[in-house]
């Protein structure tokens, strides 16, 4: 039997990579030290070396985190935005140590293990919220797919022969039109994802705002732009083109024929992130792509 604990913590890493694996006994041991329930899913317990008190869970559902005051997740950025959706749709905080490479979601790295177990022990973290954005896709006037993102809502071609005809709309009102790869529609915190690669801007996570970013646009007009958090975006994939597929933060798919609209908005929930540290968003700018800082003074 299970024994019941006063406190539980859902562990969600990537079973794939040797590192997680131990990094995840680690954790789980260091957790259970301490008096502090722990539940995996059950399809990944069989990978993990898991002492017999652990909870297990069959499904991968929202309900598996009941109860739970905290989500760890362990692994790279695919991991982290796995553990996202479970973090949008049961409204617990999610932690995150990057054992991939940027990580821009992650609060700690690979060798920050036995600090993070520490500060879930005490309780000596904060929680904040990112904005989300909702996605709805329309084709002849019927809404036929919802979805939602944390990091981007990525509008591409299928084909890679020819180029995707598309316009553009901010708050019902069209901005431009052309042939191009794709458009990245993104929050403040995408902004240093696929929206970064294609070439928009970086935006502080504290800053509210909706960032349309074109993919390849064969245009002289062809800007990144950055909107109010209450403006609506829409990409019109035009009917003479060919199909396109929309992606939500890499993960979720879903086909887009020709003549399909796309409107993103800010979403209504957004997703909770536990912090450890109080470091400024341009530490972490810093550090995550390794900047070169050398000769910097500061203020006198």
């Amino acid at each position: 039997m299970t024994q019941t604990r006063a406190r539980t913590v859902f562990l969600l890493a990537h079973t794939g990579r040797p590192a997680a694996i131990r990094s995840a006994e680690r954790v789980v041991q260091g957790l259970l030290k301490h008096g502090i329930g722990v539940r995996v899913l059950e399809s990944e317990a069989a990978d993990l070396p898991l002492p017999p008190e652990v909870e297990l869970v069959k499904e991968a559902t929202p309900a598996c985190l009941d109860g739970a005051e905290l989500l760890i997740v362990l692994g790279g950025d695919g991991t982290l935005l796995r553990g996202a959706e479970f973090a949008r749709a049961s409204g617990v905080p999610m932690l995150g140590v990057n054992l991939g490479r940027v990580g821009f979601l992650a609060e700690a790295e690979r060798d920050d293990l036995d600090q993070v177990v520490d500060r879930v022990v005490t309780k000596e973290y904060e929680v904040e919220e990112r904005m989300t954005i909702d996605v709805v896709v329309h084709r002849n006037g019927d809404v036929v797919h919802r979805d939602w993102a944390l990091n981007e809502a990525a509008v591409q071609k299928t084909e890679p022969e020819r180029m995707l005809e598309v316009v553009l709309e901010i708050d019902g009102r069209p901005v431009t039109g052309f042939g191009c790869d794709g458009i990245v529609c993104a929050t403040p915190t995408g902004s240093t994802a696929y929206a970064f690669s294609a070439g928009g801007p970086v935006v502080w996570p504290e800053v509210e705002a909706l960032l349309m970013v074109p993919i390849s646009a064969h245009a002289l007009f062809a800007k990144p732009l950055v909107t109010s958090p209450n403006s609506v975006l829409a990409v019109e994939v035009q009917p003479h083109t060919p199909h396109g597929v929309l992606w939500c933060d890499g993960r979720r798919t879903v086909g887009l024929p020709a003549g399909a609209r796309v409107e993103v908005r800010r979403g209504a929930v957004p997703v909770r992130l536990a912090r450890l540290h109080h470091a400024v968003f341009t530490d972490r700018l810093v550090a995550k792509f390794a900047l070169p800082v050398a000769g910097w003074r500061g203020a006198p």
